[in-house]
């Protein structure tokens, strides 16, 4: 009876084995594909937030999602796009004179979220510095989050990351409300004190939509949520270089979207699971995370048990193929959950070994585990190595996609514990977020 006992174990254990090798094989490299392929494209212009590429890819993504046969938030009122505004200030042509001297329109840079601002000599105001020898981008940066009127004069020996903050800054800023604010106005100049100053420019305010792409499979426990995610979006037409001009994304963040949907489809051909699936494809990670806040605000950050974002899969890691890594790995025990599962497989899951890159804050998860949140994001990416990273070529033709195949398998696996509710991983400590 006993030999009959074990006999009938190893059966059953067989045939779950069979069972999930059978079901992985719906994950194919055929369909990963046509995905990735069909949201890097040329046509797609970048999938840059507020341009057509990027509507095109979220009717893309939304046609999937009713062909996977997804069903839409209740809240959405049937639609799997959930559209909402913000503003976005584009730089005018600043002008500006320092010390009854005009200065050149390309030594410049004014940030200011008035549409118009028009400056005259004022003891109010601060005169800061960067100096020579300073570390200028570090300067920058604690000078932008000073939330007071400033004039800073920038050393010429910082031509080059003066031009660089121009460049990134002069795409824009993106916010939700129009306040105030505080207005910078920095001047390329070997000047070391401002005795009389003006500066003017005209900025462009327009009210734009984005749009996330959200889909759900109900759970047994409706209430209880497992989030799979990736960003759509991408930094659309950029500098020329060898005729090109179009940064498609193929890795960031097409490869992480593609795998979302995957999963999606993965999931719909298996029972109903355990806990309710939540897929999202976030926009507008690139320019400040605003899909994924937006998203953040219409659940109970406490019913939601597991975030697997996907971000950059498209090549193999440091650690091989077949293998990545998971961000904030020490702040949960979702990690350890996730190689757990995984044991006895060719698949693997490692602690981030970019620790000095802050790859947890650089992603659309950290929002969510701001709020305790097991948030975390699934990447390959060797990010200290990589030469496409936002460049226009980051191409399809760059990928691995078996590897990005098996990544996908290998997240289906590692996330069963999760999904299937028999794991529980434990809260991000919100108080040790920064």
């Amino acid at each position: 009876m006993k030999n009959s006992k074990y006999l009938l174990t190893a059966f059953a254990l067989c045939v779950g084995n069979a069972l999930s090798a059978q079901d992985l094989s719906t994950i194919s490299e055929q369909e990963t594909t046509r995905l990735v392929k069909t949201l890097s494209a040329d046509d797609m212009q970048g999938r840059s937030s507020f341009t057509p590429g990027i509507d095109k890819a979220a009717d893309f993504i939304q046609g999937e999602f009713q062909r996977i046969g997804l069903t839409p938030l209740p809240a959405a009122k049937g639609s799997f796009k959930q559209t909402f505004y913000f503003y976005k200030i584009t730089p005018g042509t600043a002008q500006a004179t320092l010390n009854g001297k005009s200065i050149t329109a390309e030594n410049v840079l004014i940030t200011s979220s008035a549409e118009k601002l028009k400056w005259k000599q004022s003891k109010k105001r601060k005169v800061l510095m960067i100096k020579k020898g300073e570390n200028a981008r570090k300067a920058f940066s604690d000078i932008m989050k000073q939330d007071t009127d400033a004039l800073v004069l920038v050393h010429p020996s910082h031509a080059k990351t003066f031009e660089m903050f121009k460049r990134y800054l002069g795409k824009g800023e993106v916010k939700k409300e129009l306040t105030k604010g505080s207005s910078k106005v920095y001047l390329l100049t070997d000047a070391t004190e401002a005795k009389k100053y003006k500066a003017s420019t005209t900025n462009k305010i327009e009210k734009l939509p984005l749009t996330n792409v959200v889909g759900i499979i109900e759970g047994k426990r409706k209430d209880e949520y497992v989030l799979f995610s990736g960003h759509y979006d991408h930094i659309g037409i950029g500098h020329t270089l060898d005729g090109d001009s179009i940064a498609n994304g193929a890795d960031d963040d097409a490869s992480g979207t593609s795998a979302m949907i995957m999963l999606a489809n993965y999931y719909k051909q298996q029972p109903q699971p355990e806990r309710t699936l939540v897929f999202a494809a976030f926009t507008a990670e690139e320019i400040g995370g605003f899909g994924s806040k937006m998203f953040s605000e219409q659940f109970n950050p406490d019913q939601i048990v597991a975030m697997f974002n996907i971000e950059m899969v498209g090549k193999p890691s440091k650690f091989g193929p077949n293998s990545a890594y998971m961000t904030g790995f020490e702040r949960s025990d979702l990690g350890q959950l996730v190689q757990k599962r995984l044991q006895g497989t060719t698949y693997s899951i490692h602690p981030d070994p970019y620790p000095k890159q802050n790859l947890f804050y650089r992603s659309d998860n950290a929002t969510l585990a701001r709020l305790g949140v097991p948030a975390h994001t699934i990447s390959s990416v060797q990010i200290d190595k990589d030469t496409t990273y936002h460049t226009v070529n980051d191409e399809f033709e760059m990928l691995d996609m078996a590897h990005l195949t098996n990544m996908i398998k290998a997240i289906a696996l590692g996330a069963q514990g999760v999904v299937s509710g028999t794991d529980t991983p434990t809260r991000v400590n919100k108080a040790l977020v920064e």
